[in-house]
């Protein structure tokens, strides 16, 4: 990855994006040295075990070294996408201007960080049951920045978290979404949730890195706090919960860095302040964190194989969500544990709160695309208004589900 010149984006010219067939314990230990002895290879996925499949990405000039190591090794290998910046390219007609309007918002292209914040304002401003969140700053200073959607006294809460990797852009336009949904819709089950509980949003919660996304590094991760001369943090990473152990890396060039410390991010202890004041006093039941790509619909844990203490609730709920997406729009998604479904992590915000608030209903949604998706986060634009519809209907299933499980009792909360 090269820069042209200073203040030019990062490109990906024939970077080229492929997936690899890991079928014995040498080829977990080949691509184990390889991801630690080259920074040409973008690995989304550590190799961990035999019949593993691994997607990387790899530089223009590494193309046939990676040939070579599947040929001597006899690993199979397909090419999921041959330029990654074409796709760069042609999400860069969908993205509006820094200084669009918030009049000008929508859901048919993909917006700046200014922006967002500018719609933020507009829905406050117009809607006495709409007020602002604050919840720290980034650490370049950005505010960390939400709101609160409450209808009647007495609800219970749910809080919804997006954007805490960079790259992910359709996460912030969901949960913008949701709000615009739960504000202005007219929808009998819409208003139902509307009215019912009280709604908590963090549509980007690391802004720093989402800007930076659209300004230097369209595939950036992790926030922008340096570490000697590699930069960032996984947010997702950052938690206190079983913090670095699995899944995660105390290397701190690596996507999956887990910080110097548990909440040594800013972005991340904002939640957990926040949180410590308000999940018991405010009776926050429900959190969502909101992902791309994968197609999955995710309950705790991501460190262990022992199973949540309502993990058949969690499943039937998220069969719920799941079946709803599909009857939406025909998309397939799966629901389990994150371990049963993505692979092992720790020190993530869903197993955090989940268990250190005692919130009962905790998910982490992998929007779209598939798992197998050639364009990995750049998500086409047209496909933000279906993605955003699927899932508002897995909320109204998934918080119904729940409600029918006895989740939500006002007078046991």
């Amino acid at each position: 990855m090269s820069c042209d010149t200073v203040g030019k984006k990062a490109r990906y010219d024939n970077y080229r994006l492929v997936r690899l067939k890991l079928k014995t314990q040498e080829h977990v230990e080949i691509l184990q040295e390889l991801e630690e002895q080259s920074d040409s290879f973008t690995f989304y996925g550590h190799a961990l075990n035999p019949e593993q499949n691994l997607t990387i990405l790899v530089a223009a000039h590494k193309i046939f070294e990676i040939q070579d190591v599947v040929d001597r090794y006899g690993m199979e290998l397909v090419v999921l996408e041959p330029n990654i910046q074409r796709l760069i390219d042609e999400e860069e007609a969908t993205i509006k201007p820094k200084d669009t309007p918030a009049s000008e918002f929508d859901w048919d292209h993909y917006f700046h960080l200014e922006t967002i914040f500018a719609w933020l304002d507009k829905q406050i401003t117009e809607n006495d049951f709409v007020e602002a969140l604050h919840l720290g700053l980034t650490y370049e200073g950005l505010p960390i920045r939400g709101l609160k959607i409450s209808k009647q006294k007495g609800n219970t809460g749910i809080f919804i978290e997006a954007g805490i990797h960079a790259r992910e852009w359709i996460a912030p336009a969901v949960a913008t979404y949701l709000i615009d949904q739960l504000i202005y819709s007219k929808d009998l089950a819409v208003v139902d949730l509307a009215t019912n509980f009280d709604w908590y949003f963090v549509p980007v919660l690391n802004a720093d890195g989402y800007k930076y996304t659209f300004e230097k590094d369209r595939l950036w991760r992790k926030n922008t706090k340096p570490y000697g001369r590699c930069k960032g943090c996984d947010l997702n990473r950052n938690f206190d919960i079983h913090w670095n152990t699995t899944g995660s890396s105390s290397k701190k060039c690596t996507y999956d860095f887990c910080g110097s410390s548990a909440f040594s991010e800013p972005e991340a202890l904002a939640i957990k302040i926040f949180l410590d004041e308000h999940a018991n006093k405010d009776r926050i039941q429900s959190y969502f964190s909101l992902h791309s790509f994968s197609q999955l619909y995710m309950f705790p844990f991501g460190f262990t194989t022992d199973r949540a203490r309502n993990y058949d609730d969690l499943k039937k709920i998220g069969e719920k969500a799941v079946e709803a997406i599909k009857n939406t729009h025909g998309k397939i998604y799966k629901t389990g544990s994150a371990i049963e479904t993505i692979y092992p992590n720790s020190g993530d915000s869903m197993d955090y709160v989940y268990t250190n608030y005692n919130i009962p209903i905790a998910y982490t949604i992998e929007l779209r695309g598939p798992p197998d998706t050639p364009a990995l986060f750049v998500l086409p634009a047209a496909e933000i208004k279906p993605t955003c519809e699927e899932i508002l209907n897995s909320f109204i299933a998934a918080l119904n589900e729940a409600r029918n499980l006895g989740y939500y009792k006002r007078d046991e909360l």
